[in-house]
């Protein structure tokens, strides 16, 4: 594929949304947390590339989770990685108001969140080469065939991806959408400068907690899917 048709790929698949903005109500305590929180710990969305030293006051790597949900998982890795910095990116505001409660009840101190669409996220506000992981924990599987364009984990969405990562750095995706696992699969395999560190689908690791969603689909007798990736060196 020559570059002008890639560009024109790529903002084609830039008109095309990832998530729907659902209507949920915040509780009161999300609503007062957010308005409390939100100022010190969300970072506008802007057309210009993030200094993370100047964020988070110092030098540890970074990782990006796209899609937080209510932010249970993200908020419990925090904690158990203080040597490490976090980048919460997620358009759902009754989650953001959850996660800065977390936040708070914790006194964590390395986290912020980004209240915008990932995708333009990646593109106007993050570094080539900067993250050194991303977490992708059960983003909407898109089940119809005529959603199947939606879903985040597919070229060229995956190349962008893989140009943010540091060599060496992963992308984890976790899904209990057994046909989703299987394109996903497919289509990190097909993405260039990616290599899977498993043969086929990747192990549980241990140190992710679950999720309120991986908590929903076990209840269905879902079957849990996890995916490791890692950025080649160049």
């Amino acid at each position: 594929m020559d570059l002008e048709n890639q560009t024109q790929e790529t903002q084609f698949y830039r008109t095309i949304k990832t998530f729907v903005l659902r209507a949920g109500r915040m509780t009161p305590t999300q609503q007062k947390d957010y308005q409390e929180l939100s100022g010190r710990w969300c970072i506008p969305y802007t057309d210009s590339h993030l200094n993370y030293t100047q964020i988070f006051n110092n030098t540890n790597p970074v990782t990006i989770e796209i899609g937080f949900g209510m932010g249970k998982a993200t908020a419990i890795i925090a904690a158990d990685n203080p040597d490490k910095n976090y980048l919460g990116l997620e358009v759902h505001r009754p989650g953001v108001g959850k996660l800065l409660g977390e936040i708070r009840r914790r006194s964590l101190e390395n986290i912020y969140i980004v209240e915008h669409d990932a995708l333009e996220v990646l593109e106007k506000m993050i570094p080539d080469g900067s993250v050194s992981g991303f977490h992708i924990f059960f983003p909407d599987p898109w089940p119809k065939k005529k959603h199947h364009k939606r879903r985040l984990v597919q070229r060229p969405n995956t190349d962008l991806i893989t140009k943010k990562l540091v060599p060496g750095g992963y992308l984890y995706m976790a899904t209990d959408w057994e046909p989703y696992a299987e394109f996903a699969l497919e289509q990190l395999e097909q993405t260039p400068g990616l290599k899977n560190k498993y043969q086929g689908f990747a192990p549980h690791q241990e140190w992710r907690p679950e999720t309120r969603f991986e908590e929903k689909g076990l209840d269905k007798n879902h079957v849990i899917r996890e995916l490791f990736f890692l950025r080649q060196e160049d």
